[in-house]
């Protein structure tokens, strides 16, 4: 072999070698980390039923969420006014009573003016003085008069506004009752009727911000997704928060872009079931326990958290309609078996 080609060929060998390990270096850098994150996708693009599906059961779920917030504000509202009243009423019987004390005082010794004050008087100064006294009595008496008459026309108002707040609720409780039927109609194209539900997971978590009267802030997919490289809604964060801190620590992805459905707006999460990420089959002994544990710790919160609806292992939660069978398709992710996913109002 001639010396030129015996060199050559040294040369390359130690410089295939060397770009080899530095692709495998470069390769194993730039790879995701852990098990979970090189596991399959979870699920199909039409996740949770077709569009309108998934359109009808938002809305159901959106409107009896916003009407339970009325409803509960409203009772808040009843209480107070109603304890209001009740102080009212008690006020109302010491000033009838001072004002009754007055009536009777004039009937039995004829009521003072300045005419008889004077006849009594026996010197200017002694009608003086007890011409300061009629004063006094006459702001005493006539500010009895008007706190009771002020009482009065607060506790027909306190009455009003009570009145008011049960026209409120039965007006929600309807609203209510229409948005269990929008769901039940919704579900039945998925649902062959009631589901079991699951058992564990407590109802501790710490309550996501609300507006002042008790309904859901309006937000957006603002911040950054501890799942992917997206972004959720703080309310969603807060939820996963709560998730792992209840001891929910498998693998999780929430933000997904393109499609439609909560995903994409980052009001959605994905928890898998297996311990090594998510996986295309049904999950069975331990990995089961632990989506029916999730599953159940999220319903159990979901007045606490905003969650809209639960869907696992075929059954799906809303919050008119408790546990339903559920039937996405077939598949693990499509029938929700390897994962539990948990939708945000």
């Amino acid at each position: 072999m001639p010396r030129t080609r015996l060199i050559r060929r040294c040369v390359r060998r130690p410089l295939l070698a060397l770009l080899t390990a530095t692709a495998l270096l470069l390769g194993a850098g730039l790879a995701p980390a852990g098990p979970a994150a090189a596991a399959p996708s979870p699920s199909a693009p039409d996740e949770g039923g077709s569009k309108q599906l998934r359109a009808a059961l938002e809305a159901a779920a959106k409107g009896h969420i916003e009407a339970k917030a009325r409803l509960d504000n409203s009772k808040r509202r009843q209480v107070a006014l109603t304890a209001q009243l009740k102080q009212l009423e008690v006020r109302l019987v010491e000033l009838t009573s001072q004002v009754g004390e007055v009536a009777a005082q004039s009937y039995r010794v004829g009521r003072l003016t300045p005419v008889s004050m004077l006849l009594a008087s026996s010197d200017p100064n002694s009608f003086l003085k007890r011409a300061a006294e009629l004063d006094v009595m006459a702001q005493r008496d006539s500010k009895r008069l008007h706190d009771l008459n002020e009482a009065k026309a607060e506790a027909a108002r306190a009455k009003l506004a009570i009145d008011g707040e049960v026209r409120e609720q039965q007006k929600q409780l309807a609203i209510l009752a229409k948005k269990k039927r929008d769901a039940e109609v919704a579900l039945a194209k998925v649902s062959s009727g009631s589901g079991s539900g699951f058992s564990g997971g407590s109802a501790s978590a710490r309550p996501a911000p609300r507006n002042p009267d008790g309904s859901w802030p309006s937000e957006s997919c603002s911040v950054n997704d501890p799942t992917t490289s997206g972004c959720i809604t703080p309310r969603t964060l807060h939820m996963l928060q709560q998730a792992k801190a209840a001891g929910y620590k498998r693998y999780v992805s929430c933000y997904r872009s393109g499609g439609d459905g909560e995903h994409p707006k980052g009001r959605a999460c994905d928890f898998a079931a297996a311990s090594g990420g998510f996986e295309n089959v049904s999950a069975t002994g331990g990995d089961k326990s632990y989506g029916d544990s999730l599953a159940s710790w999220a319903k159990n919160n979901a007045n606490r958290l905003g969650i809209m609806y639960v869907i696992w292992y075929r059954q799906i939660w809303m919050p008119n309609t408790g546990w339903r069978a559920y039937s996405g398709g077939g598949s693990p992710a499509a029938d929700h078996t390897n994962h539990v996913h948990i939708s945000m109002y």
